[in-house]
């Protein structure tokens, strides 16, 4: 890794650029000089806190080793990856050099022309350490935004006493022999059922007017599958932490969150931690496998720095196999460097087995074209529906189109 960033600092030398991110603002520090240099960044909270180690701290201090070519004054800022570019979006010049976001958020920066593009030997970089889905999570416009530091998705928690590695690849299995807790109402969890049924978001989930298609028998049978399974005796509504209660009283078994998590989880069911990718479920004799949305989380440049290059290399080292390591030994974040995939303490590691399987084999790439934002309220609606009594079987075909009709509509 040390060989690596030397490598870098080495090819910066020769650029006037950052390649890809247009004019810096920054002239690259000659032979023996040290540049004084001021960098913004933000992270949540939970990155910067004494409790969880200082991951952001600790590692900016080593960056800054690593570039005697620089006087750094780092500045931190709270920002957690959902708020953060649209922060960054709304005034650029305020905002940090640095930062986190959710891959769902990139279009919020790049119709602001708020993101530096990472280009060159940055690019290099971040494509020889990570598989092109995650980085194709990053891309716009055949341009990449970002430097991933770990995929986002979600996956089952469950009890190994309950449920045996057989039980839990099947929904309705798990359902005769313990009790289900599921985010029923929440729109980023419900459309696995759907997009497991063969509906679709956007064709592939970039091809915006496309359109979403949760109609026809396929979106009909779904909908009814699910008046069912809220039915169940042995399914539960999560809603405001009820999943997690559930957990720890022993009323519930399972429960579908991510790796945010997993720290409480442990703590709830120690030895009988149980981690999977999503489970299929039975549909009409049937079995389908649900799809999660996918995403990642990745460390953004803010285009109006005046320091882009050192801003790029910082982000760059967030991004790194030394941060990744360092992350997940404090916070479990999972890491999405495949060369870090391949130490044995952490690929032995059932959390991460579990992320990486769900998002290489049952998850669908979040779309985040802009009417993705017409998606969440319908499906939320047809979730509290459901649990509300409000959608039933006799209704559930009109309701099924409503739902697609109102995500299809630019006036949600």
């Amino acid at each position: 890794m040390k060989k690596r960033v030397a490598i870098l600092t080495a090819a910066a030398m020769s650029l006037t650029l950052c390649a890809g991110c247009g004019s810096s603002g920054q002239s690259v520090p000659q032979d023996g000089e040290v540049q004084d240099i001021r960098l913004m960044v933000w992270a949540p909270s939970e990155d910067q806190s004494k409790d969880s180690g200082e991951w952001l701290q600790k590692c900016c201090e080593a960056f800054a080793q690593q570039h005697p070519e620089y006087n750094i004054d780092f500045v931190y800022g709270v920002a957690d990856e959902a708020t953060a570019a649209g922060q960054v979006a709304q005034d650029a010049e305020a905002s940090a050099d640095v930062f986190m976001y959710a891959n769902d958020n990139l279009t919020v920066l790049t119709d602001a022309k708020a993101a530096a593009k990472f280009g060159g030997i940055y690019e290099q970089e971040i494509m020889d350490t990570n598989s092109s889905t995650v980085t194709d999570s990053l891309r716009e416009d055949g341009f990449l935004y970002g430097v991933p530091f770990t995929t986002n998705t979600w996956y089952m928690f469950y009890d190994k006493s309950v449920f045996s590695e057989e039980d839990v690849k099947n929904l309705d299995t798990m359902l005769e022999k313990g009790v289900v807790s599921f985010p029923f109402t929440n729109s980023w969890y419900l459309p696995s059922f759907y997009v497991g049924n063969g509906c679709t978001l956007f064709e592939d989930g970039t091809v915006e007017e496309a359109g979403v298609d949760f109609t026809g028998e396929k979106a009909y049978e779904v909908t009814d599958y699910l008046i069912d399974l809220f039915a169940n005796p042995n399914f539960v509504v999560d809603a405001d932490g009820s999943g997690m209660a559930g957990l720890r009283d022993g009323s519930i078994n399972a429960i579908f969150t991510g790796s945010w998590d997993a720290g409480s989880i442990k703590e709830i069911l120690g030895e009988n931690m149980g981690v999977s990718a999503l489970p299929t479920y039975t549909l009409n004799g049937e079995e389908k496998q649900m799809m999660a949305y996918a995403g990642s989380k990745a460390i953004g440049v803010n285009a109006a720095s005046k320091n882009m290059v050192a801003s790029i290399q910082l982000a760059v080292y967030l991004g790194s196999a030394e941060a990744q390591k360092l992350h997940y030994e404090l916070r479990n974040v999972v890491p999405c460097n495949e060369e870090l995939l391949q130490d044995e303490a952490i690929a032995n590691d059932m959390l991460v087995t579990a992320q990486n399987d769900t998002f290489n084999r049952t998850s669908i790439l979040q779309p985040f074209v802009g009417r993705m934002s017409n998606c969440w309220t319908p499906v939320e609606n047809m979730g509290k529906g459901i649990r509300n009594k409000t959608v039933t079987h006799e209704n559930s075909k009109e309701q099924t189109d409503a739902m697609n009709d109102a995500m299809n509509s630019d006036g949600i």
